[in-house]
């Protein structure tokens, strides 16, 4: 297998060659970071690149895996983590040029997780400022670009994250979603993004600022990848508001289960914000047909999301403010985001109409299994797009492009990202599936079903070949 082949092998094949000693950590190591050093500068998907951690790391596991017996899941396959979380002695910017020399002196409990798997860490990858953006352009850094068309947007807010998956520069990724910043990447990236459940994936040490709608998650090339990496980030750690047990079995073990005849709901809109455009539209037509050729029962129709605007933004708006960045260095659609951010009061009210909105919408899934929607209601925009708009204008764009993600963030429900084709443009062409509460299980078998039918793996972007 040629080096270009190995950077775009799943992660658990990875892990398999690494255990037959067929290939190193260190072999594999070098040949993600020579990739990072020749294509980053393209595309920038990483901030920081910890080259000299990694190899570090590399040969310390290469060393172990001479007499090792027993090893953990990822032991030795490269990994990358996002620029808004803490990994130990490493800068954390959070996409602000003022957190450019703050370097934390702890892990994530999400890191601590991923490093407990075996991975290693190749560096932190591009994010928009405070992770608000659906694309990855944060001031005084270089835009992350799309690896399908330098031209596009990898998305955001996990838009490094997910370019650096599909472009084979890390064997798989760590993300996280308070609005679609895990799928919307991976849509528009042509990578499987899961946004868990509520309390699947830990918050710690430092809690959640969002009442309850952000996550991490994995972004990988397969579903069973991600669902490899979901299960080593899973699980309760000390002091965690809310928290779901351990699937038995494991969310790996899910992609084995043939389901049939599950009640599958879909639309290709989200009122009153719009109607998928064609691309989108087609992904969603492509995926009902192939639904129903395996057996399943497909409706059309879908919850009323339109109790949730409002709060949804007034909650979003004091993550804003809640961020501890004074306003004068924001970017200005987060300093007009963050002047309109009302009293406690009208938080809390907000956060308790989003409640009763989401029990409604949870209601509907009593008897529906998954929901099938567009990731985003139109094509990825071009990088820069947007940026001649007034803050007003630009963040009703967003609102309006993002919308079939946020509903799943409030409620709490698991979601995934997949990818089913390319567009009109030639970019990648995903669809969204969103499953009943803590149902990660089903929706992981329902994909790897799909992606079964629909093989994605062997698309690779033209520059990364």
């Amino acid at each position: 297998m040629n080096e270009i082949d190995l950077a775009f092998t799943p992660a658990l094949e990875l892990a398999q060659l690494i255990r037959r000693r067929e290939v190193s950590p260190l072999e594999l190591t070098e040949i993600y970071l020579e990739r990072i050093q020749q294509l980053n500068p393209q595309l920038g998907s990483y901030f920081t690149v910890t080259a000299d951690l990694a190899i570090a790391d590399a040969k310390a596991k290469t060393e172990i895996l001479v007499n090792a017996s027993e090893l953990p899941p990822f032991f030795g396959v490269p990994i990358s983590i996002k620029d808004l979380n803490a990994v130990a002695g490493v800068p954390c910017t959070y996409g602000s040029l003022v957190c450019l020399n703050n370097i934390p002196e702890y892990d994530d409990a999400v890191v601590s997780r991923i490093k407990q798997a075996g991975f290693i860490i190749l560096g932190k990858t591009a994010t928009s400022e405070i992770g608000s953006f659906p694309y990855s352009e944060p001031t005084g850094f270089p835009p992350a670009r799309n690896p399908w068309n330098l031209e596009y947007t990898p998305g955001g807010s996990s838009g490094g994250a997910a370019s650096s998956v599909a472009a084979g520069l890390c064997a798989i990724a760590q993300g996280s979603d308070g609005g679609g910043s895990i799928r919307g990447p991976a849509a528009c990236c042509g990578v499987v993004g899961i946004k868990p459940s509520r309390g699947r994936v830990t918050k710690g040490p430092l809690g959640d600022r969002l009442a309850g709608i952000s996550t991490n998650g994995p972004i990988a090339r397969t579903v069973a990848d991600a669902a490899a990496l979901l299960d080593a980030i899973s699980g309760y750690f000390t002091g965690d508001p809310y928290w779901l047990p351990d699937p038995e079995p494991s969310f790996l073990a899910a992609t084995q289960n043939h389901l049939t005849n599950l009640r599958i709901a879909f639309a290709t809109g989200i009122p009153p914000l719009g109607v998928a455009d064609a691309n989108c539209k087609q992904g969603v037509w492509q995926t009902v047909k192939l639904l129903t050729e395996l057996g399943h029962q497909v409706a059309e129709k879908c919850p009323d999301f339109s109790g949730l605007v409002e709060p949804f933004q007034v909650v979003w708006q004091a993550g804003i403010a809640g961020s501890g960045l004074p306003p004068e260095v924001l970017h200005p659609v987060n300093r007009w985001l963050f002047t309109r951010t009302g009293s406690v009061a009208e938080y809390v009210q907000a956060v308790a109409q989003m409640h009763v909105v989401c029990r409604q919408i949870v209601a509907f899934f009593d008897n529906v299994d998954v929901l099938v929607l567009p990731v985003y209601l139109h094509s990825p925009i071009r990088v820069g797009e947007w940026a001649a708009l007034s803050p007003e204008a630009t963040f009703q764009n967003i609102i309006n492009w993002v919308a079939p993600c946020p509903p799943a963030n409030a409620t709490g429900q698991p979601a995934i990202a997949l990818p089913v084709g390319f567009d009109s443009n030639g970019l990648p062409m995903s669809v969204q599936l969103i499953g009943k509460p803590a149902a990660e299980a089903t929706l992981i078998s329902l994909a790897a079903q799909l992606e079964a039918a629909n093989p994605w793996i062997q698309h690779r972007p033209a520059l990364a070949r």
